[in-house]
C-alpha cells in the first residue's frame, strides 16, 4: 500500500566551491531551533574533517535533519568540487529535490553545471537560492538569467524550468522572495522548501529495501552505512538479506544497531520508516550500492553508477635513503591495506596492482581527489612515494580519447591576455569571455593533462589573483603535444647537510626548495634551475678554513628564502622521471633513479631505443 508521506522532506544542497552551502546549513539550524540559544557551536558545523576546515571546502557528503513546523527535513550537504563528484552522484539518490546555491556575483560556475546535471539525471526538482546578496558587486537579476540559460542548456524539462527562487545571505541568515525586500530571517527559504520539495512515496507495508550510499567507521560498532529506506520499515535487530545486482546469491545478516539523524547527532532508534534516512551499523560485509532486503523478497535496487576516473597516480613504497625515519606505516602491506580501505569508502577511487610488488596504481577524479587521499594518509602516519599524475585514456568509437575539462578562470582584467595565451599553448579552446567589473571571466575547453601544473603558473601570471575551477566535460581524440615544465631542476649530488655557504655560491643557478640545516641525499631535488635541463649541485659544500683573514670575511650571506610548495603544488610539479616522497613531517621531490651516473646511462638507453 502506497501513500504520500507529508512529514518528511529529503533535500540535497548543491553548489560550486565556496558559494556558502555549509554556512547556510548553520543558519538553518539556528532558525529552526536545532541549536539552543546558549549552545556554543563552531562555524561550518558540518565540516568535521580537518582538511575540510583548513581548505574551506566540503570533501565528504554529510547528513543531518531539522525539525520545522512538525516536518522532518533531511538535508544532505554535498561536496562542491567536481573531484569529489562520486560523493554527489551517490548522495543524490537519497534526495527528492536539490537546493542550488549560486553566488550573486560569480553566477553559475563549472561545478554548478556538474552537480546540476547530476540532479537532472536523477530526475530531481531544483530550488534556487541566489546567495551572498549583500555583496556590493551583487548582480542578482543577471545571475538569475544565467541560471535559467544553464537549465535550458542542460536539457531541463518544463517543470524543472519553473524553478522557485529566493535571494539571501547564508552567512547573515536571511532570505527574501525579491532582492529589494527587507531582510528579516530564513522564513522564505523554509517556506519554499516545504511548498516545493516533493514528499517521498511511502510504502511501509512492502518488503524492506534499503540501499547503502555512504560508508563510515566507528571504533565501537564497526562499519556504518548511510542510506534511504526505499520500501518497508527497517528495524534494529532485524534479519536482512544483503543483495547486489552483480551478486548471484544474497548474504544473510542482522542489523545490530540502527540510528537516525537529529541535527548534528546520530540517535539510536528502534525503527526507520520508508522515505527516511537511516544509519545501519554492525554489518561488516555491507558495501556501497548493496541493498538490504527482506530475506523472503531479495530484490536489490539498481547499482549506483559512478562516472569513470580521469586521473591515475602511482603509489610506491618509499625506498629513499631517509625511508622509515619519520613514518609509522612504511611497508607494502601497510600501503595496500590503507588504499583498499579508501577504495571501499569511496567508489570513485579504484586500486590496481602493477608489475611491481611494492607499487599500486590509484585512479581518481582529479589531482585534488588523489591529493586529499595522500594528505589523509600522511596525517595517519603513512610514509610512501607517489609518481606524476597521469590522465587516463579511453577508446571511444575506435579512437583513443582523452578527458577534456571545462575550465573557468577569473582574473584581473590586466592579466587576461597572459592567461589566454598560456592556456592556448596548453591546447585550450576559449568558449566564452565576460567582463565582470574589474575581473574577466574566461571559459575554456582544455585537455585534463593541460591543467596538470597549470594552477601554479596561472597564479604566477596573475600575481596570485587567478581563480581556476574546472569540471569534466567529455572524451575527445588526443589534442596533440602539450608543453612540459620548461625549467630543469637542481639535484643534490651527495648526501649531507645543506650549508649557507653552498647555497650562497649557487644562488645564481635558480630557486631552492631547501634551507640551511636541512638534510639531503644524492638524487634529491633541491631546487629549480633557471634553464632547461637538470643540473647536479653540491649544496653541502663548506668553506675551506685557512689562517689567512679574507677581505670578505665579515660579509653576510644573503640567502633567499626557500620556495615552499603545498602537496598539490608538488603533485603538479613532479615530472615522469621524478617521485614525491611523502612522510608525516616532510614532502621531498626526488629522482626515480638517485645516482647521477645511473640516470645518464638510463637516458642513453632511452635515446638508442
Amino acid at each position: 500500500m502506497s501513500s504520500t508521506g507529508r512529514e518528511i522532506k529529503n533535500l540535497a544542497i548543491v553548489a560550486h566551491v565556496d558559494h556558502g552551502k555549509t554556512t547556510l546549513v548553520d543558519q538553518m539550524f539556528r532558525y529552526a531551533g536545532t541549536f539552543r540559544d546558549n549552545q556554543q557551536v563552531r562555524e561550518r558545523a558540518l565540516d568535521s574533517d580537518d582538511q575540510e576546515r583548513e581548505r574551506g571546502i566540503t570533501i565528504l557528503a554529510k547528513n543531518t535533519a531539522i525539525q520545522y513546523e512538525g516536518r522532518r527535513i533531511n538535508i544532505v550537504d554535498t561536496p562542491g568540487h567536481a573531484d569529489f563528484g562520486g560523493q554527489v552522484e551517490r548522495t543524490l539518490s537519497m534526495a527528492d529535490a536539490v537546493l542550488l546555491l549560486v553566488d550573486s556575483f560569480e553566477g553559475p560556475m563549472p561545478q554548478t553545471r556538474f552537480v546540476l546535471r547530476k540532479a537532472f539525471e536523477h530526475g530531481l526538482k531544483a530550488l534556487v537560492m541566489i546567495n551572498k546578496i549583500d555583496r556590493p558587486d551583487a548582480r542578482p537579476h543577471e545571475v538569475l538569467d544565467e541560471i535559467f540559460d544553464l537549465f535550458v542548456e542542460l536539457g531541463a524539462h518544463d517543470e524543472q524550468l519553473e524553478f522557485p527562487v529566493v535571494y539571501g545571505s547564508g552567512r547573515d541568515g536571511y532570505a527574501m522572495h525579491e532582492p529589494e525586500e527587507e531582510a528579516k530571517d530564513l522564513g522564505p527559504l523554509f517556506e519554499m522548501i516545504l511548498k516545493h520539495v516533493p514528499s517521498p512515496k511511502i510504502d511501509d507495508a512492502g518488503p524492506l529495501q534499503f540501499q547503502a550510499v555512504t560508508l563510515e567507521h566507528d571504533d565501537f560498532v564497526g562499519r556504518m552505512a548511510v542510506g534511504r529506506v526505499a520500501r518497508g520499515v527497517l528495524r534494529a535487530g532485524q534479519r536482512v538479506a544483503l543483495c547486489h545486482p552483480d551478486r548471484p546469491k544474497p548474504l544473510l545478516a542482522s542489523v545490530k544497531n540502527l540510528y537516525s539523524y537529529s541535527g548534528l547527532e546520530r540517535l539510536a532508534t528502534q525503527e526507520v520508516r520508508c522515505g527516511d534516512i537511516a544509519v545501519v551499523a554492525g554489518i561488516e560485509e555491507l558495501s556501497i550500492g548493496d541493498t538490504l532486503c527482506d530475506p523472503e523478497t531479495p530484490e536489490p535496487l539498481p547499482r549506483i553508477v559512478i562516472d569513470e576516473p580521469t586521473i591515475s597516480m602511482e603509489f610506491l613504497v618509499n625506498d629513499s635513503p631517509f625511508a622509515g625515519k619519520e613514518g609509522d606505516f612504511v611497508t607494502s602491506r601497510h600501503l595496500q591495506s590503507r588504499l583498499e580501505k579508501a577504495a571501499v569508502r569511496d567508489v570513485a577511487l579504484s586500486i590496481e596492482r602493477t608489475d611491481r610488488t611494492d607499487a599500486f596504481r590509484v585512479k581518481g577524479r582529479g589531482v585534488m581527489h588523489l591529493g586529499v587521499l595522500v594528505e589523509n594518509m600522511r596525517r595517519e602516519g603513512y610514509e610512501f612515494a607517489v609518481g606524476k599524475p597521469r590522465v587516463i585514456l579511453k577508446e571511444v568509437d575506435g579512437k583513443l580519447c582523452e578527458p577534456v575539462e571545462r575550465a573557468t578562470v577569473e582574473v584581473p582584467n590586466a592579466s587576461a591576455g597572459r592567461i589566454i595565451e598560456y592556456l592556448g599553448r596548453r591546447r585550450g579552446e576559449m568558449l566564452h569571455m565576460e567582463a565582470l567589473g574589474e575581473l574577466t571571466k574566461l571559459e575554456f575547453a582544455i585537455p585534463a593533462r593541460g591543467l596538470i601544473g597549470a594552477r601554479t603558473s596561472l597564479l604566477t601570471l596573475s600575481q596570485g589573483e587567478a581563480i581556476l575551477s574546472h569540471v569534466f566535460e567529455e572524451w575527445r581524440p588526443d589534442g596533440g603535444i602539450i608543453p612540459r615544465r620548461t625549467n630543469g631542476v637542481l639535484v643534490s649530488d651527495r648526501s649531507g647537510q645543506v650549508l649557507t655557504y653552498a647555497l650562497d655560491g649557487l644562488s645564481d643557478r635558480g630557486t631552492f626548495f631547501v634551507k640551511p640545516g636541512d638534510e639531503v641525499y644524492e638524487g634529491m631535488v633541491v631546487g629549480e634551475q633557471n634553464k632547461a635541463g637538470d643540473l647536479p649541485v653540491n649544496v653541502c659544500r663548506a668553506k675551506k678554513l685557512t689562517n689567512i683573514r679574507a677581505s670578505s670575511k665579515d660579509d653576510a650571506a644573503n640567502i633567499a628564502p626557500p620556495r615552499v610548495m603545498s602537496l598539490e603544488e608538488c603533485l603538479e610539479y613532479v615530472e615522469d622521471d621524478e617521485l614525491l616522497e611523502v612522510t608525516p613531517r616532510t614532502l621531498r621531490l626526488r629522482k626515480r633513479i638517485l645516482g647521477a651516473d645511473a640516470r645518464k646511462k638510463q637516458q642513453r638507453t632511452e635515446a638508442r631505443t
